[in-house]
């Protein structure tokens, strides 16, 4: 990537319009009961403000984990025989990203990007199992020293806009954020055979933070 992804910036001409109309029309007009009107508009702004905050992770897992791609609950740990993500079997863990839950994605492991596959698709609920087979889509795969591992982001019902930086040959340090995905989603993390889960079903994990796997 060309410069460091910034959820502060992807969102700045959401939250700024927002933010400056509502607060200007607010004083204007203050106290007509139009002032509903840009008081709205000031409340969506900081909402907007809100979803796009991009906190400072510390990214302490040890060479043989892989930290959590995504903000959110672990809704899906699963063993695969066959997937059009991966090369054969692997492990799968899934996480719900609410729209309360900060939505940047991060790289789970150091490697280089060898794919990136955008597919078009639907937009509903992303708590359920099938928005994995039907919903808009974009996975990263990545080459690593402990085998392919690839990052699938999945829009929601809500979300309407999968935001990816990086591209191929591009190198991500493990924890380095890349992309995002706007309001409700989902993000899966597909890992070799032979990983092992250090999370549960149920589980809140954060982000470049939380360790979820542990290499063999």
């Amino acid at each position: 990537m060309k410069k460091p992804f910034s959820a502060w910036r992807e969102g700045l001409p959401v939250y700024l319009p927002c933010l400056a109309v509502g607060a200007a029309g607010a004083a204007a007009v203050w106290p007509h009961p139009v002032v509903a009107v840009p008081l709205f508009l000031l409340a969506l702004g900081l909402f907007s403000l809100y979803f796009f905050r991009d906190p400072v992770r510390r990214v302490a897992a040890e060479p043989n984990e892989a930290v959590a791609p995504a903000d959110g609950a672990v809704v899906g740990l699963e063993d695969l025989e066959d997937t059009p993500h991966y090369d054969g079997p692997c492990r799968r863990l899934s996480i719900f990203l609410s729209v309360l839950d900060v939505h940047i994605n991060r790289a789970p492991v150091e490697g280089e990007v060898v794919d990136v596959s955008y597919r078009p698709g639907k937009f509903k609920n992303a708590m359920k199992a099938e928005t994995s087979e039907c919903n808009e889509s974009n996975a990263v795969r990545m080459a690593t020293g402990h085998g392919p591992v690839t990052v699938r982001q999945i829009s929601g019902a809500v979300a309407r806009r999968i935001v990816c930086r990086c591209g191929v040959g591009a190198r991500l340090e493990k924890g380095q954020k890349f992309g995002m995905i706007k309001l409700g989603s989902r993000t899966e993390l597909y890992l070799p055979p032979g990983t092992e889960f250090c999370v549960n079903l149920k589980d809140k994990v954060r982000a470049g933070s939380t360790v979820v796997a542990r290499f063999p």
